[in-house]
């Protein structure tokens, strides 16, 4: 596959707390560390995604943008236990986050992430769209999987709105894992060059290229600065790591660099 041209922007670095801490004021001095310690780098855009129900809480930093792990497509409804993505944009969040391999297993469908991207497309929110195959083969017939999703979760979506877009390759079978049998820089390039290729047969290449295409499989201070140069990512989607605030800090300094 020949190499496609890259395009210079910021570094994207995206905190998913997941269903962490179990306290607000556990969060609250998880955010403030990090915004005491990323304050300086202006070459990174950082984004921190708390549980929805800190989202108005922990504070609203010029540096740091907040987003949201998931929200329904619906405004307002009898839909008991959900938060709507515009109750997220009214708590703050710029970003959201669709398609999370813990959400596809839990059963959600394409059909009902290209809703949620529309919505929160049509909302002014930048969608971080996760993609990923549940199993690596040599003979690359995973890539299918990653385009069937590329294509199903952003159909009619109108060209327009693809400068809100994030691609967040989410490797299932690697996300947990930093031994031997996680992923590789080479690999995930190879990957991204792939992306990028379906974005642009999509859009085409002058807006399709300029999709960020970050990575988000098993990411810690020792393999991200790898993935950002070698593997070329635009950023990272990171887990756990991004609840330590000395080693996120390391991560965006590197990026920074």
């Amino acid at each position: 596959m020949n190499k496609l041209i890259t395009i210079k922007q910021k570094k994207i670095i995206i905190g998913n707390w997941k269903m962490n801490p179990d306290s607000l004021s556990d969060a609250k001095r998880i955010f403030t560390k990090i915004v005491a310690g990323s304050s300086k780098f202006k070459e990174v855009e950082t984004i921190i995604c708390p549980p929805s129900v800190f989202l108005g809480l922990v504070g609203k930093p010029k540096n740091i943008k907040l987003g949201g792990q998931d929200g329904f497509y619906e405004s307002t409804g009898p839909h008991t236990g959900l938060v709507s993505i515009s109750m997220l944009k009214s708590l703050g969040a710029e970003y959201l986050i669709v398609g999370h391999s813990e959400i596809r297993q839990a059963g959600e469908t394409d059909d009902l992430i290209n809703k949620k991207i529309k919505t929160g497309l049509k909302l002014g929110l930048k969608i971080v769209l996760c993609i990923g195959e549940e199993i690596h083969d040599e003979n690359g017939e995973y890539l299918k999987i990653l385009q069937s999703q590329l294509l199903q979760d952003l159909a009619l979506v109108p060209k327009k709105y693809f400068n809100q877009i994030i691609v967040a390759h989410e490797p299932v079978w690697a996300i947990g894992s930093l031994s031997k049998n996680a992923d590789n820089p080479e690999s995930f390039a190879h990957n991204r060059l792939f992306i990028k290729k379906v974005l642009a047969d999509l859009v085409g290449k002058k807006v399709g290229l300029t999709v960020p295409v970050l990575y988000g499989g098993s990411v810690g201070v020792k393999n991200s600065k790898d993935f950002l140069t070698t593997g070329e990512a635009d950023g990272l989607l990171i887990g756990r790591v991004s609840l330590i605030p000395d080693d996120f800090i390391k991560i965006i300094t590197l990026a920074n660099n």
